[in-house]
C-alpha cells in the first residue's frame, strides 16, 4: 500500500487546528494510514496538570482502536502555529511501535523512515514475552 503523504500531511495540518493546547500554544495533529485504507487521527489535548496531557499520537491511536484496530502503515505529525512536520516524543513513538511496528514509514522533517530507524532496539511484545514467564522456570534458574 503506497501512502499518499500529502493528504496525510493535510490530514493532521486539518485535525491540528482542533487541537487543545492553551498552555503550551503548541498545537499538533497526527494523522496515519491503516492497512485495511482508513485514515485515523489525533490532535493533542493539554490539562493544567501537564503530565495528563494527551498527545496526537494518544488520540490516534484511540482513533485506530475505536475504529476497529489494525495496523499503522504511514505516520506524519505536525506542530506549532505553522503545522510544520514535528517528531512524536518518546513515549508517544513507543505507542506507535505497538501498533506500527518496525515498517512503519514515518514522515519526519529529514524525510520518511522507517519506525525501526525512528526508534532503534524499541522495546515489545517479544521483550516482554522473555520475562513474563512464558519461558517456563525452575527452581534451578
Amino acid at each position: 500500500m503506497t501512502p499518499d503523504w500529502e493528504a496525510l500531511r493535510r490530514a493532521s495540518r486539518d485535525v491540528a487546528k482542533r487541537a487543545y493546547a492553551p498552555y503550551s500554544g503548541f498545537p499538533v495533529g497526527a494523522a496515519a494510514l491503516v492497512d485495511d485504507g482508513r485514515i485515523v487521527v489525533g490532535c493533542n489535548v493539554e490539562n493544567a496538570g501537564y503530565g495528563v496531557t494527551l498527545c496526537a499520537e494518544c488520540g490516534l491511536v484511540s482513533d485506530l482502536i475505536a475504529g476497529g484496530g489494525g495496523r499503522l502503515v504511514a505516520f506524519t505529525c505536525v506542530g506549532g502555529p505553522d503545522a510544520v512536520p514535528t517528531m512524536p516524543c518518546g513515549r508517544c513513538r513507543q505507542l506507535l511501535w505497538e501498533h506500527g511496528g518496525a515498517a512503519l514509514q514515518v514522515d519526519t522533517p529529514a524525510g520518511v523512515m522507517t519506525m525501526d530507524q525512528v526508534l532503534p532496539m524499541a522495546f515489545g511484545v517479544a521483550e516482554l514475552d522473555v520475562v513474563s514467564g512464558k519461558e517456563t522456570k525452575t527452581e534451578d534458574n
